[in-house]
């Protein structure tokens, strides 16, 4: 597996060794162990989700605060979808800055997004199916969010916004500067 630190400390782009032949492929999608080593620290997934989206379904920027904080490792099965990760850590240099990367199920690439991070995706294909292993449990309480076209982020998001999808609660969150980090 190749793993890649982005511009964010601590939020990694890992890349697993597929195995391809002519009866499809296999690859390790997780192992413990070798996560852990890899990004030099101790992370204990307990809860996996997934979603199923079509085009154009923009879900976030999503953040659990407090002790119910959690980091995700995050990739597609299925689709395409631009998947953005935000710092919101108050004591970081990159407090702010944000990482974008196309998780696509023919790259199998993921996205290790640590605590401290918000996190919100756009999908690209027709329909995507997305999944995350999450390192705490969701707290209803302790959720966040940012506005996904906040004009400080200025995110990019891939498609002409008249193609959004977006739920209502989404579309009521707050802007960065707004948003109780």
């Amino acid at each position: 597996m190749i793993v890649k630190e982005t511009k964010l400390k601590g939020c990694f782009i890992l890349e697993p060794k597929v195995f391809r032949d002519s009866r499809g492929y296999f690859f390790e999608s997780f192992n413990q162990n070798t996560f852990n080593k890899l990004i030099g620290k101790e992370i204990n997934f307990i809860q996996d989700n997934e979603s199923f989206s079509s085009k154009g379904v923009l879900r976030g920027l999503h953040f659990q605060k407090g002790e119910y904080a959690q980091a995700k490792l995050v990739r597609v099965i299925k689709g395409k979808v631009f998947d953005i990760a935000v710092d919101i850590r108050k004591d970081s240099s990159t407090y702010g800055e944000y990482v974008a990367i196309e998780l696509t199920e023919e790259n199998k690439k993921q996205l290790f997004i640590p605590r401290g991070f918000a996190h919100g995706f756009i999908v690209l294909s027709e329909t995507a199916i997305f999944s995350y292993k999450c390192d705490n449990f969701y707290n209803k309480a302790s959720e966040g969010g940012i506005i996904y076209n906040d004009k400080d982020l200025n995110i990019d998001w891939k498609l002409d916004e008249k193609e959004f999808l977006i739920s209502e609660k989404d579309l009521q969150l707050p802007t960065f500067k707004e948003a109780a980090l």
